[in-house]
């Protein structure tokens, strides 16, 4: 924990609640802002995080907490890459050093750590969702509290977030969106003119003058529409907004969203205001920060840094990480293949794509957060003799779940799913956690599910699936494997066929993925077997039951929710088989599984080594006290 210093941070030292920055005069807030602006790069520099997008909305947030009055008023803030400086200003300042760790702050929004993250988020495009249901709750209850959604541009390229815009349109609710426009500098549109043609749109006179023009032409209709016409091509001329007012909303702006004043006055003028209102502000990312300013998507998460310089602290040194074994891949699966596409919704560089978006530019389609799309997208290329990759998080897939069944797999289609982020996250805790891909894709019938256990294995599984005529996915997890080299010559593996890596005693140990090399680890203390099994469906059968004529207990293990997961998987080949033999599954808990260290994170589950010694050690304990069945999970 730290504490702020009162000479550096003469104004942000003083500020516990909101309700502190409320005290301050205007004249002060700008000074504030730079005082955050410089807290939130020297804090994010020692703990890593979501740099860029918070550093442009710095000016953004104080001018809302100090217009509305949070935690009563809602603020919804959509994914909270923006939304660190919220997190200062509403009393963690001091806990900023624990972002990101375990038992620390959230690096998103999480209602359970503050009275003022109103909604959690983890993914983007759900704010206006959101706040659209607080604003009918407090209809329904009589409040007369404000609901605000803060969305950034990249999040309107979702389709929810349109949907809510819509039904929102159509309802008298009082809700005010605010368009986050960070992905250009300052346009032609923001200035001096933009802000004054703001304010005034969001004045009362502005606003009488409309709706008392409306009543006063209704009697003559035909006027009427022309009023309404020329009104519309009027601020068509200098405001960008005609697809939201069409929405139903008014709209408001573009503003500069580094003007304190304008954003006060506007947003003080907007509070008076009954019904749909569009707020479109333009921020910079990395704004106040040059190393951000000039490199945005590089400084949008970063790792820990020296300020001064903005270079970042050297990582570890080794083999290729499992996200550049799969762009290499896809390159030169490319020259092979003619008919590849690669599809990813917004996730470029997380994907490692950047190389092969540049070496086939016309065979790569990146289409924004819209993960929905971005599967029936690839499920209607497949219809006609394309070979789509669709790359994409494990936790990102869940949000097309209906469309990865009912438009790829009912209709058995060659859509290949590169499935980044299996298992375990670190830092970026629950919300993007690959949990449960195992349990939500081994249940769909005409799915083929692989498990690498190493790079090399990486490689040769995406191609297979590159070869078989259905849907396939490959899940591999984040950063490094074991550093197996990485065979240039690619190779089909014989689907549903494991491998024994190690031949022991007693114990057969069953391993998926990214837990094979503890468990290897794990056989040599044990004198056990060890199996990679490489495929979750179809799942190797014969070798199964090999193991169980061969062991006295079976151990499975992976980096999945045992619920449903793989080890779930050998346990029904028994039971189709009538075959009682003590098991062990191991892996995630049913519960949420929160941030911190990886490795750490691992052992506390009992996925490490040392679990699963210990696992088989407590079966034979218990087994020596007449216990009759081991627990299934343990941990």
């Amino acid at each position: 924990m730290t504490t702020t210093d009162n000479k550096q941070y003469p104004l942000l030292h003083k500020i516990d609640s909101p309700a502190d920055l409320r005290q301050l005069s205007e004249t002060e807030l700008e000074p504030l802002a730079r005082e955050l602006r410089e807290f939130l790069i020297q804090s994010v520099a020692r703990t890593g995080g979501h740099l860029s997008s918070s550093l442009g909305t710095v000016e953004l947030t104080v001018a809302l907490h100090y217009v509305y009055n949070t935690p009563d008023d809602r603020l919804v803030w959509d994914v909270g890459h923006q939304a660190y400086p919220h997190k200062i200003l509403t009393g963690r300042r001091e806990r900023m050093d624990t972002l990101r760790k375990k038992d620390g702050l959230c690096g998103f929004i999480k209602r359970s750590e503050s009275e003022y993250d109103t909604f959690g988020v983890g993914h983007s495009s759900t704010s206006i969702s959101a706040a659209l249901g607080m604003a009918i709750a407090a209809e329904k209850s009589g409040s007369k509290r404000k609901a605000v959604a803060i969305i950034g541009d990249g999040a309107m390229t979702a389709g929810m977030a349109f949907e809510a815009l819509n039904h929102a349109g159509h309802l008298d609710n009082d809700l005010l969106v605010i368009l986050n426009d960070n992905e250009m500098s300052i346009s032609p549109n923001v200035g001096g003119m933009s802000n004054y043609l703001a304010k005034l749109l969001s004045g009362k006179l502005y606003t009488s003058v409309r709706e008392g023009g409306k009543k006063m032409l209704s009697v003559v209709p035909p006027m009427r529409e022309l009023a309404r016409r020329a009104e519309e091509h009027m601020k068509g001329m200098v405001i960008p907004g005609t697809l939201f007012e069409e929405l139903g909303f008014h709209y408001y702006g573009p503003v500069d969203g580094h003007d304190i004043p304008t954003l006060i006055t506007t947003l003080q003028n907007l509070q008076q205001h009954k019904g749909p209102q569009f707020l479109h502000v333009v921020t910079k990312k990395g704004r106040g920060y040059r190393p951000a300013e000039e490199n945005p998507c590089t400084y949008h998460g970063v790792t820990p840094f020296d300020p001064s310089s903005g270079k970042m602290h050297a990582s570890k040194s080794g083999s290729p990480g499992y996200t550049q074994v799969f762009g290499d891949w896809l390159c030169d699966m490319a020259k092979e293949e003619p008919n590849l596409i690669a599809i990813t919704p917004a996730m470029c560089e997380g994907s490692g794509m950047v190389k092969f978006s540049r070496l086939f530019a016309d065979r790569f389609y990146d289409v924004g957060i819209a993960e929905q799309h971005a599967v029936t997208l690839a499920a209607g290329l497949a219809c006609d003799g394309i070979r789509p990759v669709v790359a994409i998080y494990s936790t990102f897939l869940q949000r097309a779940y209906d469309q990865l069944i009912h438009d790829v797999a009912i209709q058995n289609l060659p859509v290949l799913f590169a499935i980044d982020r299996a298992g375990l996250v670190g830092a970026d805790g629950a919300t993007h956690a690959g949990s449960f891909d195992i349990s939500y894709l081994r249940c769909i019938p005409n799915m083929v599910v692989m498990t690498p256990s190493d790079e090399n294995e990486c490689r040769q599984m995406l191609y297979t699936a590159a070869k078989h005529n259905g849907p396939t996915a490959v899940r591999y997890p984040r950063g490094r494997g074991p550093g197996t080299a990485v065979e240039k010559e690619m190779r089909a593996i014989e689907l549903g066929k494991g491998r024994v890596l190690r031949k022991g005693k007693s114990t057969a140990i069953l391993a998926f993925g990214s837990r094979v090399q503890a468990a290897l680890a794990a056989g040599e203390a044990l004198d056990a077997s060890v199996i990679d099994m490489r495929f979750v469906k179809p799942i190797d059968e014969t070798l199964i039951l090999e193991m169980t004529n061969s062991h006295d207990l079976l151990l499975t293990i992976e980096e999945n929710v045992i619920m449903g997961g793989a080890g779930s998987a050998v346990n029904e080949v028994l039971a189709a088989h009538r075959i009682v033999i003590p098991m062990i599954n191991l892996g995630l808990p049913d519960e949420y599984c929160e941030q911190g260290d990886h490795e750490s994170l691992l052992e506390a589950y009992g996925l490490s080594k040392e679990g699963i010694i210990n696992s088989v050690k407590d079966f034979h304990q218990l087994a020596s006290c007449n216990t009759i069945a081991a627990p299934t999970n343990p941990h």
